[in-house]
């Protein structure tokens, strides 16, 4: 990189870095005071950066002679530059390591659509004023095809790390609205840097392109990456009883990163964008390797990295230059070109789509943020000595208030209108099966891992539709007590940091799910939540509304002992539990784990999974027997469907079956019952039956008892020959066939049936689910 060799052979190199620190400083400083300030407001944190560049430049400090020394120094521009490329690096390979691949692939048409119906407005347009521009700014003509061309770049461009922080910000990341605003503005970027790196090095250096630079950083940007995906992969077998690598093993990896993009970046600075992007995307994602990365490049990515590059964006803005009529001018044509060729594009894209009139509007002013690759493509302009240096402050300043304008009326339109954006959870009963399922699994300690992983591999049935999965550790923030002790006297035990909250605990589980990743290629996030006891709840009940879970699953408070009996853990768990029932913003489900292996019966290493879903009616059975249908589609799985229904005065057959074969196999079917049973329970025992059970996925079965007696006695008869009950809790609705079940309830937030299953007297070898729907509030 030709400007980081000037800055490193320079003979002046303490005086910039000085003026190159305090100018950071003041970044960050004035901008988390900005943020202080508009944070109850609920605007996202890059507008006050980008306005803490502002003020710096333009306030009264930066005119005073002492700091105006260090500020304003204009040997300082290369400093500058090299700053923004390590930070730019950073930022982008960060993007590429948390991209969700698997979204993108499946969304890549509709992003697609929605990025190039944004961008050829403003190309369009663009290109139609660009000689008026041309005119009206340069003094040249030699070079107009190069300015046409980047100019049209600058205006279609969107910035991506501005949209996903303005996504994550407004707690859109999670919603596929928010999902497909990061999809389209990176495809947006990674077309502008492919197609401006077609002329970028022409202006830059003056020459015509050269076809084997190009390909030359294409191919070292794929051997980097070959290169850093084995040493990733090698470095997740050091510090096997750690949770992280340490510094002095990660940090030659990332310098690595760094190192190849500085080279990438001598053949073209679009083409080290491209480089970083490519290596954060081809990083492996499972292990403690990308783990320790995400963890370390997070913080000071979001803390430092961030305000301080678009705090030089605002930075670079002289607003005094936009006093000027000419100036002003331009400025306003662009603002317009730029403003209205997004949101138009964006809207006929979205009603092709049937994206909804205000999603839309909020999608094109979000693509229409910039401050990213555009303030390279200008960095290049600026460097050309034939080319008028106002036309480059002008489309600063516009990138500067673009940003602003579109952020404000952003946040505005979101805040307002929060039942359009907002986090609707819906019961899993009216949720398609064939869409993303999100499930949020928790537990306390490494106990419970291996049965929630496995569950929740049950439930992802198609390999081109994965469900969405995250595990949570829930760590409880035990006070500190007081002790004599000095520090070098205390136990391992008895020291505390925030990075190791969880101790071994934290460790184990890690191995476990990294194991279950390599096993079965599902991608499973992991969270962590250190919190008290009595406030558990509100951050788990949080933490499933940021992420929009579809359903919440949590381990039960009791674990099994070695001789097959329930023992009671600790109370606060079972709290917990009881808590998160009543104020989830989402389906919830307790599993009682006893493992997954079955009884001697059905435990055959070589036999499919059998998994009994107990229907007696109501809310709750009805969302049980909707996440069971994930289970049924899931190849490799038995399902069967046993529905209770109460015995007649003139109906004397406990049980009623038909039998049909379907590939060599018995599958118990039987149209179901038309009796006094609910409407709501008979139409959607009706949809599932024509649809699962007709087509011989899963079996279905009747059972007619009296009372809670005998449905207590069918269950002890069936209890052996299944690994796993999917049943409802059954709390909003009173059936006679349990009545008298309650008698000996332990649990009764499992309710009747998921007490009974839970009980020591049951089969010590098969797990229980039990499902409480959601219930949205009353308006």
């Amino acid at each position: 990189m030709d400007v980081t060799r000037k800055v490193l052979c320079g003979n002046d190199l303490f005086n910039p870095v000085i003026a190159m620190g305090l100018q950071a400083s003041l970044l960050l400083s004035v901008s988390h005071l900005l943020q202080i300030g508009v944070k109850s407001i609920g605007i996202p944190t890059p507008i006050p950066q980008i306005t803490a560049g502002l003020l710096v430049n333009q306030s009264l400090l930066a005119k005073i002679k002492p700091f105006e020394k260090y500020l304003l120094r204009s040997n300082s521009v290369d400093y500058y530059n090299v700053l923004a490329f390590f930070g730019r690096t950073c930022v982008v390979f960060l993007i590429g390591l948390e991209l969700d691949i698997s979204y993108m692939k499946r969304h890549l048409r509709a992003a697609s659509i929605v990025t190039f119906a944004a961008a050829l407005p403003c190309i369009l347009i663009a290109g139609a004023i660009s000689y008026l521009m041309f005119q009206y700014f340069m003094k040249k003509h030699e070079s107009f095809p190069s300015f046409m061309f980047l100019f049209m770049l600058a205006v279609a461009n969107s910035a991506s790390p501005l949209v996903i922080r303005f996504i994550a910000e407004l707690k859109l990341g999670t919603s596929d609205f928010g999902r497909l605003s990061v999809c389209a503005s990176l495809v947006n970027d990674i077309t502008c840097i492919l197609c401006g790196g077609l002329v970028m090095k022409t202006v830059e250096d003056g020459r015509g392109f050269k076809w084997g630079e190009w390909i030359w950083s294409l191919l070292f940007t794929a051997i980097v990456s070959f290169v850093v995906r084995h040493i990733a992969i090698l470095l997740n077998k050091l510090s096997p009883d750690s949770q992280y690598l340490k510094n002095t093993q990660i940090a030659p990896l990332f310098l690595l990163v760094l190192l190849s993009s500085s080279v990438v970046d001598r053949w073209g600075s679009a083409n080290s964008l491209l480089a970083a992007l490519v290596l954060g995307m081809t990083f492996p994602r499972k292990g403690k390797t990308a783990r320790t990365m995400s963890h370390k490049l997070s913080y000071t990515v979001y803390t430092f990295v961030l305000p301080i590059y678009f705090g030089y964006t605002g930075f670079q803005a002289n607003l005094e230059d936009a006093a000027i009529p000419k100036n002003l001018i331009g400025i306003v044509v662009v603002l317009l070109l730029s403003i209205g060729g997004k949101i138009s594009g964006t809207l006929i894209a979205c009603h092709r789509l049937k994206i909804p009139l205000k999603e839309g509007i909020v999608l094109g002013l979000l693509l229409n943020l910039k401050g990213h690759f555009d303030v390279i493509i200008l960095g290049a302009i600026k460097l050309k000595s034939d080319w008028n240096n106002s036309f480059v402050e002008v489309m600063i300043i516009t990138i500067v208030l673009n940003t602003l304008i579109s952020g404000i009326a952003i946040t505005f339109i979101v805040l307002k209108d929060s039942h359009t954006f907002t986090y609707r959870a819906g019961p899993l009963e009216q949720q398609n099966p064939e869409t993303e399922l999100r499930v949020l699994a928790c537990v306390h300690g490494p106990r419970n891992v291996s049965t929630m992983v496995k569950v929740i591999r049950w439930l992802n049935w198609f390999k081109d539709l994965p469900l969405c999965a995250y595990l949570m550790h829930l760590v409880e923030l035990l006070p500190k007590k007081r002790t004599s002790k000095m520090y070098h006297q205390l136990e391992d035990d008895e020291l505390s940091d925030d990075d190791t909250y969880g101790g071994n605990d934290a460790v184990e589980i890690n191995d476990g799910v990294d194991d279950f990743i390599h096993e079965t290629g599902i991608f499973i996030r992991q969270l962590k939540v250190v919190s008290s006891i009595s406030k558990m709840f509100e951050d788990v009940c949080d933490v499933a509304e940021d992420l929009r879970a579809s359903i919440l699953i949590l381990p039960f408070h009791k674990h099994q002992r070695i001789d097959g009996k329930m023992e009671s853990g600790k109370e606060g768990i079972r709290t917990t539990n009881q808590r998160v029932l009543r104020h989830a913003p989402c389906t919830v489900a307790i599993l009682v784990d006893r493992g997954l292996m079955g009884s001697s019966q059905s435990a055959n290493l070589n036999s499919e999974p059998h998994v009994a879903a107990l229907f007696f009616g109501g809310p709750d059975d009805r969302e049980a027997l909707s996440l069971s249908t994930y289970i049924a589609m899931h190849l490799g799985m038995n399902l069967t469907v046993i529905r209770f229904l109460q015995t007649s005065s003139n109906d004397n057959t406990p049980e009623r079956i038909n039998i049909a074969s379907h590939d060599n196999e018995q599958i118990l079917m039987a149209m179901p019952s038309r009796g006094d049973q609910d409407e709501a329970d008979d139409a959607f025992l009706e949809n599932f039956y024509n649809r699962y059970v007709t087509s011989g996925q899963v079996a279905y079965i009747e059972k007619r008892v009296k009372n809670g007696d005998q449905t207590a006695t069918a269950l002890r008869d069936i209890i052996d020959m299944y690994q796993l009950f999917v049943v409802g809790n059954g709390g909003r609705r009173n059936s006679p066939i349990t009545t008298g079940m309650s008698d000996w309830e332990e649990c009764p937030e499992l309710g009747n049936v998921g007490d009974l299953l839970a009980s020591s007297e049951f089969d010590p070898n098969c797990s229980i689910l039990i499902i409480q729907q959601y219930k949205p509030p009353l308006d």
